[in-house]
């Protein structure tokens, strides 16, 4: 038994459901559901399936806007000291503070305040204490990539500049999210064997007895149990080493691309439901997008240049309350790393251009962080990188912007090259990111834990340049 695939969302919801939950009526859409289900025990499949999960995404939903208004308001003022509170009330009015009603009570999301500082100019005026981490995380990609520039590059594809990384990731079980005497079992990112890092070992873990799943899963984990002391939490740990490199060359917009015969093509130019769909809407935009373009190459490009220019990067909702994150991206013109790359991946396939997932972690020593992005095959250079949203940063300077159309740099720990794949061993309960892993899964027989119920993090030990490139 595997956990439950997540293409019912392409199913809407009855309109007194859909109704009730855009006005904050969880309990009352949750009770319609109830009867609908009871009422209707020969609905299609794929309704009932959608009907008797959405429950559960109601309870993620109401995670996510889990700040009252006067908590938000003090998160905020502790950044903006001279803040008033109806300063603030006008930002939610005008959506630059996130919120929505919930039960008849206005809820802010608990990402609101980052988001309001990209977008709000006299918020950033406002703010004390300006986090300069960004900034230097920037200025060391930079070198970096120009670094690669002087490299230079030849007429194939080039994966240089190596580095050892040594990443260190802890997984903890909050006490009582899993019942005493019960086993946890947990699943963690791990470096899939990809080009960009041909190799990768397990230094330790606790428990020491582990699964690691084949080296070409599509989403890489390494698997653990343990048995939480009783009213105690629950730490898993596991050390390990891979090789990453860069993927640097010159791409040609003007060079002929045409599908590769030897490459299977298929299952990268087909939906992928629910999040890589080929609705009318999506299907209008890559129409008007890349026009009567012949050039695949050209064709990813204008893809690429589009979102970059148009989307602007935002935190988003946990994805698996979103039915399709790729129109969601489209509609809001929003959304982060993931949302944008699978965008990109969803315009390119429906314009003909093979497209597919990659993700896990931009691993900068000075802040690592989760992070996707995107691939594109055009002939005659086989796959490419596309890197969206850190395209989109880089919009002002054309030879970052370009960078990441083609290229991607070595600060990558790929764990995922699909979306909404099973793991190996599989897990049996509903996931709580239902797109790829990059925090870690934990369920128990008797259900999933949610991300509110266990914590991780991911430490880069050490990164070492390595001299002789493979």
């Amino acid at each position: 038994m595997c956990s439950p695939s997540p293409a019912f969302l392409i199913a809407s919801l009855p309109d007194e459901v859909r109704r009730l939950e855009e006005t904050g009526r969880f309990s009352e859409a949750v009770h319609v559901i109830n009867r609908i289900l009871a009422e209707n025990e020969e609905a299609p499949s794929i309704l009932a399936s959608r009907l008797r999960w959405e429950p559960e995404r109601i309870e993620r939903m109401k995670k996510d806007f889990a700040l009252s208004e006067e908590e938000a308001f003090q998160r905020l003022k502790a950044k903006i000291p001279d803040l008033r509170l109806e300063e603030f009330r006008a930002w939610i009015r005008e959506s630059l503070v996130e919120s929505r009603e919930i039960e008849g009570e206005t809820r802010v999301f608990n990402s609101f305040l980052p988001n309001l500082m990209r977008d709000s100019l006299e918020a950033r005026r406002r703010a004390k204490d300006v986090d300069d981490v960004p900034e230097r995380a920037r200025n060391l990609l930079h070198q970096h990539i120009d670094d690669l520039f002087a490299v230079g590059v030849n007429s194939g594809t080039r994966y240089v500049k190596p580095v050892r990384n040594r990443i260190l990731m802890t997984l903890r079980v909050k006490p009582d999210a899993v019942p005493d005497g019960e086993v946890s079992r947990v699943w963690l990112p791990f470096p899939t064997k990809d080009p960009l890092q041909p190799e990768a070992r397990v230094v330790s873990s606790s428990p020491s007895d582990y699964v690691l799943s084949p080296g070409e899963s599509p989403q890489r984990t390494i698997y653990l149990e343990a048995e939480a002391s009783r009213g105690k939490g629950l730490e898993l740990r596991v050390e390990y080493e891979y090789m990453a490199l860069a993927c640097y060359r010159e791409v040609n917009l003007t060079k002929t691309a045409y599908h590769s015969k030897d490459e299977p093509q298929e299952e990268y130019l087909s939906e992928q439901l629910p999040h890589i769909a080929f609705t009318p809407y999506l299907r209008k935009i890559a129409e008007e997008i890349v026009s009567s373009e012949p050039n695949q190459c050209q064709r990813a490009w204008r893809i690429y240049s589009w979102i970059t220019q148009n989307i602007k990067y935002a935190l988003v909702p946990e994805y698996s309350t979103i039915e399709c994150i790729s129109e969601y991206a489209a509609r809001n013109l929003r959304g982060d790393c993931g949302v944008m790359a699978l965008l990109f991946t969803a315009l390119c396939r429906i314009a003909g251009v093979p497209a597919r997932w990659q993700s896990g972690w931009y691993l900068n020593p000075v802040r690592p962080s989760p992070h996707d992005w995107a691939q594109f095959y055009v002939e005659p250079y086989g796959w490419l990188y596309a890197d969206p949203s850190f395209g989109g940063h880089e919009i002002s300077n054309e030879k970052y912007h370009r960078f990441y159309f083609g290229n991607i740099d070595h600060f990558r720990l790929a764990a995922n090259v699909d979306i909404c794949s099973d793991f190996h061993p599989p897990k049996i309960h509903y996931r709580s990111d239902t797109v790829d892993n990059q925090r870690g899964e934990v369920e128990w027989r008797g259900g999933n834990v949610y991300f509110d119920g266990f914590s991780s993090e991911m430490k880069v030990l050490s990164q070492e340049n390595i001299t002789d490139e493979p």
